[in-house]
């Protein structure tokens, strides 16, 4: 894992170049304020004030030169600076004006590499100086996050099943002295009937289980925390075709969320009790594996007819929210990289949240758009609940036809919510097929520093 704390340090007025941001409509004004030579080297280079300019300024030492950055990104952003940390050599810097907010995440972001099986090219550290140490120690756990769900989403399969999710879970108990309980074999088959169904078709090695982590003073408010642990998706026997196999590696995308998300709350020491539940399976395709038609029983009690072996993170889901309940949380948050639909209509950058509360859902859009980590709520619908109605179940978990689709799943996992308990839902994708400034292409975490602000801001 990259070195983030040294990446960010506080600014004790010591040797370092600076970094002058400057808005595209404030370009006229400053380049007018600059000596000549400044102006002609700009003109050289081409720069017109557009956002995305870029440029070295000579100082009067040669070793003094400072980076500009045209940028119309505001200063809440944290992608404000974030190319910068890419592409200026190794040093110090600092920026010539302003406060850096919360441009610190992006700085470090953009020097964290996933090289489990490629080195990157070698590159010297880029130390930011802050005169906001107290920012220092949050942007360092934040940036450490999003790094831990970018790493995990971006391990091959065969390098991440049940078993090594298993050992993150223990990894982050030891580390903050929580407990560690996994379920698994007779017992996930007698007490949580779908997650056992599901992972049922995977070797032994790759058996199912249920990954929970209890840590916080017993008499805290509750929180539960749960992310979809699907480590390989095949769609089981309604396979999915080849195109669509293709990430599916990013499938445990929701666990990698939740287990990111509790380390935050532990390591900031939120007033909670935390409850982790990461149900970890592979849905895979054998002789063992569960069919189409077949209907499951499920820890609450009802009954699934399933209708598609591939819409099976609703149906591992469904067990873990219902285990979640019966400690009676004050809320529950579910992290999960579950329906096409929800892509079909948001794309890859905004997860479809659903909550069944209105103060809960307000506090996350807002979260969201302070830090720039946006959602947008869909509608848990009352009126296409019909759709989930089976002749021969209590539901099926997966209706017919197509339509509303990432509706239809947040309505099944519902189900197993308990009447009056807060819940949140974020359909996220994981995952960026485009590179950005400090976001490159592969595992993203979507959603993430929404909800830690949200938890923060009532348990902090």
């Amino acid at each position: 894992m990259t070195d983030f704390a040294a990446l960010l340090q506080p600014d004790r007025g010591q040797p370092a170049r600076t970094i002058e941001v400057v808005r595209p409509e404030d370009y006229g004004a400053w380049l007018a304020g600059q000596p000549p030579r400044t102006r002609a080297l700009l003109a050289a280079a081409q720069v017109t004030g557009k956002a995305g300019n870029r440029a070295i300024l000579p100082g009067d030492d040669p070793e003094q030169w400072s980076a500009l950055l045209v940028c119309d990104e505001p200063e809440s952003s944290p992608w404000r600076i974030a190319s910068q940390s890419e592409i200026l050599p190794e040093g110090a810097y600092r920026l010539k004006s302003g406060p850096l907010g919360a441009a610190g995440l992006g700085w470090l972001l953009g020097q964290h590499r996933f090289e489990r099986y490629k080195k990157a090219d070698a590159q010297g550290p880029r130390v930011l100086l802050t005169g906001e140490p107290a920012r220092i120690e949050e942007t360092v756990r934040l940036a450490a996050a999003v790094a831990k769900v970018r790493d995990l989403v971006n391990l091959g399969a065969s390098d991440l099943g049940p078993a090594e999710l298993e050992d993150e879970a223990e990894a982050l108990a030891a580390r903050h002295g929580a407990t560690l309980t996994v379920t698994r074999g007779d017992a996930l088959a007698q007490g949580y009937p779908m997650i056992h169904a599901v992972g049922a078709a995977a070797t032994r090695e790759r058996a199912p289980r249920l990954i929970e982590l209890e840590w916080g003073a017993a008499d805290a408010p509750r929180v539960a925390i749960i992310g979809k642990g699907v480590c390989f998706d095949s769609g089981g026997l309604d396979l999915k075709p080849s195109s669509a196999m293709r990430l599916m590696k990013k499938d445990m995308g929701g666990a990698a969320h939740a287990l990111a998300l509790a380390e935050l709350v532990m390591a900031a020491g939120l007033k909670l009790r935390l409850h982790l539940l990461v149900p970890a399976v592979e849905n895979a395709v054998s002789s063992a594996a569960f069919r189409p038609g077949d209907v499951l029983r499920t820890r609450a009690g009802l009954t699934v007819e399933n209708t598609n072996t591939d819409a099976e993170g609703r149906l591992i889901l469904g067990d873990a929210l219902t285990k979640a309940g019966e400690a009676k949380p004050a809320l529950i948050l579910d992290f999960a990289t579950l329906t096409g639909a929800a892509r079909v209509a948001l794309g890859p950058d905004l997860p479809a949240t659903f909550a069944n509360d209105e103060t809960l859902a307000a506090a996350l859009l807002a979260a969201g758009e302070a830090v720039h980590d946006p959602l947008w709520r869909l509608p848990l619908w009352r009126g296409y609940d019909e759709m989930l109605k089976s002749d021969i179940a209590d539901m099926v978990n997966a209706p017919d036809g197509g339509f509303a689709g990432s509706i239809t799943a947040a309505l099944f996992l519902q189900r197993f919510v308990p009447a009056g308990t807060p819940w949140a839902h974020l359909d996220t994708f994981a995952w960026r097929p485009t590179p950005k400034p400090a976001r490159p292409k592969g595992g993203e975490a979507l959603g993430l520093r929404a909800a830690w602000e949200v938890l923060k801001a009532r348990f902090g």
